[in-house]
């Protein structure tokens, strides 16, 4: 908003230009007169220029969120592999990505998990669906955080026996479940919703929600196929760690749709 005065006579009239196109002339009144109308316009100039400013700042803040939240599930899997390998002497790849509570690494496994679910909490999109479930991912990503799982997988460097947590360990494994479901139904329903037309950009960001939404889906069922039957008729596969590289795919997928929301990835063309 910008002002122009001028004089005709006594009077006082402004042009106020909106938007730097559309232009109002006004008469205020008299030279005396004309003072304390300016000085209105003038706050309301500074009010509306701040509350630009504080918008800015506040989408600039959720676009770092988004950021931030993707970065953690990337970087979950390979610092907890690189940790126990380079300070723990941890010679292999753990059965599952929670069995590394049980390591060396548990203070990094249930500080990146908490930091996770504090970001979740503090989601907010585009209605009150979004805010429930970014609320419920956070009280499932507390879940499995502090809940601890059993293991009764091979016995390794940093694992030498096998533990058993009871009831924990089905809190553990629900609260897993249903934090990778929620994280799936974020990329595919809920980052895929658009205001108005959609960019080209957009387009493209919708099409790798989908991808990591479908992604963490299979992942899931994957886990769910080699726990309840191939485990049990080929035992050997357990030498491969395929829970623990299903679940990195799958955090890896979850990271990755964050960091496109975040416009970190294919951001929309300023115009």
């Amino acid at each position: 908003m910008v002002f122009e005065s001028f004089y005709v006579g006594q009077d006082v009239y402004f042009w106020v230009t909106f938007n730097n196109k559309n232009k109002l002339k006004v008469l205020v009144g008299d030279k005396k007169g004309s003072m304390k109308l300016l000085l209105k316009l003038l706050f309301l100039k500074m009010a509306t220029s701040g509350m630009k400013t504080s918008s800015n700042a506040l989408i600039m803040s959720y676009l770092s969120l988004r950021i931030v939240v993707g970065i953690l599930g990337i970087i979950l899997p390979i610092v907890l592999f690189i940790g126990t390998r380079l300070i723990f002497n941890c010679s292999h790849v753990q059965e599952s990505i929670s069995a590394y509570y049980h390591t060396g690494m548990r203070d990094a496994f249930v500080g990146i998990i908490s930091a996770i679910a504090v970001f979740l909490f503090t989601y907010k999109g585009y209605d009150r669906t979004d805010d429930i479930a970014g609320n419920c991912a956070s009280v499932f990503a507390v879940g499995v955080g502090f809940f601890p799982s059993s293991y009764f997988g091979l016995k390794t460097t940093c694992i030498q026996h096998h533990i058993d947590n009871g009831i924990f360990d089905v809190l553990h494994l629900i609260s897993a479940a249903l934090l990778f479901l929620i994280l799936a139904y974020f990329s595919f329903f809920l980052f895929t919703k658009t205001k108005g037309d959609p960019t080209e950009q957009k387009l493209k960001r919708n099409l790798i929600y989908r991808v990591c939404g479908i992604l963490i889906l299979v992942c899931i069922l994957a886990i769910a196929l080699y726990v309840l039957y191939l485990r049990g008729r080929f035992p050997y596969l357990m030498n491969l760690r395929p829970i623990f590289w299903l679940e990195s795919i799958a955090l890896w997928a979850f990271g990755f749709s964050w960091l496109t929301k975040g416009e970190m990835i294919l951001k929309d063309l300023e115009r």
